[in-house]
């Protein structure tokens, strides 16, 4: 089979396997957790995105990977998880509110970003290139995105967003 056939089947068993863990047992314990105590275990595993990293680390990926994909890939995810650690400290306040919105958009882009750089670089067309990396992208990256829906949707339901909402809307 394609290695492009290939990939793309285990980035959609990743999204569908992690969506069926969500749905059973992420957001059911999450949504009766009080918030934002239902942001911290959402944090707590983006905080590992340093993981990202291992794109520009020599051994873990072909030096022949495009610094064009793995450096935005790699410094992208260490942000994402610098401002996930970020909103964890300040959680509860309305800079926390802020910071996991920050986060939680931030991260987002970043992993949409990264799919539209591999495409544009064609790198499932390519095997190889991503070496251990492989795994970063069938596994990690599709319970990354999962959980950044749910991050969006805790978010939305917290009195915090509403009153973030509010405040800005008098302001402008």
């Amino acid at each position: 089979m394609p290695f492009p056939v290939l990939f793309g089947m285990s980035a959609a068993f990743g999204l569908a396997v992690w969506g069926a863990v969500a749905w059973q047992y992420i957001w059911p314990a999450l949504k009766e957790r009080p918030s934002p105590e239902n942001l911290k275990p959402i944090l707590l595993l983006h905080a590992f995105r340093f993981l990202g990293l291992a794109f520009v680390v020599p051994g873990v990926v072909s030096p022949q990977l495009p610094a064009a994909f793995a450096q935005p890939v790699a410094y992208g995810d260490f942000i994402s998880a610098v401002l996930a650690l970020l909103a964890l400290t300040t959680l509860g306040t309305n800079a926390g509110t802020v910071a996991a919105l920050v986060f939680n958009s931030f991260g987002t882009a970043d992993l949409l970003f990264g799919f539209y750089q591999g495409s544009r670089i064609s790198l499932p067309d390519t095997p190889g290139l991503l070496g251990a990396g492989y795994f970063i992208l069938a596994a990690y990256v599709p319970l990354l995105l999962i959980t950044h829906g749910l991050a969006f949707r805790l978010l939305l339901r917290t009195k915090a967003v509403g009153r973030f909402r509010s405040k800005l809307s008098t302001t402008c």
